[in-house]
């Protein structure tokens, strides 16, 4: 009889702590209540060729040529004289078996105090037309793990269109950044 008694007594207290944690832990209360979804941040730049003499200009390899690579400048606005806040950086291989290629990457890079870190962005549909959404597949420092959707477009500019500026869309978004480990 003292067996069952300590055995239903056990059972009754494992449930009320089981129900107890449930009502009173704080971690389910903030995932469920506050914020259902993961963190999003939406960002918008220019992709440009930077603001530099035309003599020390580097021609951009042409899609006949089999690849395009390059270097350009972020900025905040349109204009080519707005503020840098990174880079892009790529090499994009368009031809058809080729598309699958780790090299199809995107690089951008930031360098502000708010947003300091990169982004990839991987290139594997590139299509001929003014917009490509690309995905993003990963980032560094601020932009650690993130994911998303970037939006290239291009600008109706004076630019040459050897040489055209894009309109750059970021959708991102990042896993739980309160369970990380500090340091």
């Amino acid at each position: 009889m003292l067996a069952r008694i300590i055995f239903c007594f056990a059972v009754v207290l494992a449930i009320v702590v089981v129900v107890l944690l449930s009502l009173l832990s704080p971690v389910s209360h903030k995932s469920s209540s506050k914020n259902p979804s993961r963190p999003w941040l939406a960002l918008s730049m220019y992709i440009q060729q930077p603001h530099i003499s035309t003599s020390s200009i580097q021609p951009v390899a042409q899609s006949d040529a089999g690849a395009f690579i390059f270097h350009r400048a972020l900025t905040e606005g349109p204009e080519n004289t707005s503020r840098v806040v990174g880079k892009a950086r790529g090499f994009i291989i368009p031809l058809e078996h080729f598309a699958d290629s780790a090299f199809n990457i995107i690089y951008l890079t930031f360098e502000t105090p708010l947003f300091n870190g990169s982004l990839s962005v991987e290139a594997k549909h590139v299509e001929d037309g003014d917009r490509q959404e690309l995905t993003v597949v990963g980032g560094t420092g601020y932009f650690a793990f993130a994911r998303g959707l970037a939006v290239f477009m291009q600008t109706k500019s004076q630019s040459s269109a050897a040489d055209p500026a894009y309109h750059v869309n970021l959708q991102l978004r990042f896993p739980n950044r309160s369970q990380t480990i500090p340091g």
